[in-house]
């Protein structure tokens, strides 16, 4: 097995962020992203730092974050070894790029997407490292040709890996990316993967590579057919109805939310996911027969979409 090179995980990275802005700004066609670096104060042991960049009431993007951070620390919370018991009383360094657009209209789908690697390093022990990631898809209106192509680009990120990497990352996100307690799927799932280090490094290293790459071949032609649909009010308040459930999906179940936040990471950063204008209401049901009924009866469920 290969020896991890985080110097090359960090020059990846930095260099997704910056190409995924500039394609975001192209398709934004007026907005800009500004960019706000930041360092840990080194406290409690915990160090690094990242350079968050967001873009806010853009002609396409009402709200969207591409951040980066590479933060260190002598140990890890007792949350985030519970289940790995291996890493504990280790020095650690997680590195990672995510991001989320929300755009104005609501026929363009709110995405996510993040790509990351972890080390735990103890002496001359044997380090402890892994990739995770991937990227899903939440449409508050439904277009078959649109979830039919993100996840046939999801699954040429798998293809040069094995047949059976995009069914299983595709079930993996299906299944994470679920509100137990609305009984409902985020939206139409894509990719996930955590704890990848049994391929070693290079090729781990080049599938998370894979994913950051075909993130935005899959975002960018949804954006283009949808991006001048009319829409009015109706359209706008379910968009932010529907933008609770990925609230709540971020704050109860996120992973990376809640290391971030255990772990004493930069909470503006950790949450700049969240979306600018959100509502709730109480039992609420779509009309019968509506696009806003189709969603659920024909989207919001597992499906398989490329056979």
């Amino acid at each position: 097995m290969s020896e991890p090179d985080k110097a090359a995980v960090k020059d990846c990275l930095l260099d997704l962020q910056d190409r995924i802005c500039s394609i975001l700004e192209e398709l934004d066609g007026g907005g800009r992203f500004i960019e706000d670096a930041w360092t840990r104060d080194g406290k409690a042991g915990l160090g690094g730092g990242g350079r968050s960049r967001v873009l806010t009431e853009g002609e396409l993007i009402e709200k969207g974050g591409v951040n980066l951070s590479h933060v260190t620390g002598a140990n890890l919370p007792p949350s985030a070894t519970a289940h790995r018991p291996e890493i504990a009383g280790r020095g650690f360094e997680a590195m990672g790029l995510s991001l989320v657009i929300h755009p104005h209209n609501p026929y363009v789908p709110t995405t996510h997407a993040n790509v990351r690697f972890f080390i735990a390093e103890k002496g001359d022990e044997t380090p402890v490292w892994w990739f995770g990631g991937g990227f899903d898809l939440t449409p508050y209106y439904g277009f078959e040709e649109d979830c039919r192509h993100w996840h046939e680009t999801a699954r040429a990120a798998c293809t040069a890996f094995g047949e059976d990497v995009y069914p299983k990352f595709k079930k993996w996100c299906d299944e994470y990316f679920y509100l137990g307690h609305r009984q409902e799927p985020r939206g139409i799932g894509g990719l996930f993967f955590d704890d990848l280090n049994e391929w070693g490094f290079e090729t781990s290293f080049a599938f998370m590579k894979s994913v950051g790459e075909h993130f935005i071949q899959g975002y960018r032609p949804i954006v283009e057919r949808r991006r001048d649909l009319a829409y009015g009010d109706r359209q706008r308040d379910f968009q932010a109805y529907r933008r609770g459930r990925y609230v709540e999906f971020n704050l109860v179940y996120d992973r990376g939310t809640l290391f971030g936040l255990q772990s004493g990471g930069r909470t503006e950063s950790i949450l700049m996911s969240l979306p600018p204008l959100v509502k709730w209401r109480y039992n609420w049901k779509p009309e019968a027969g509506s696009e806003e009924a189709r969603l659920y009866e024909h989207f919001l469920k597992a499906r398989d979409w490329v056979d």
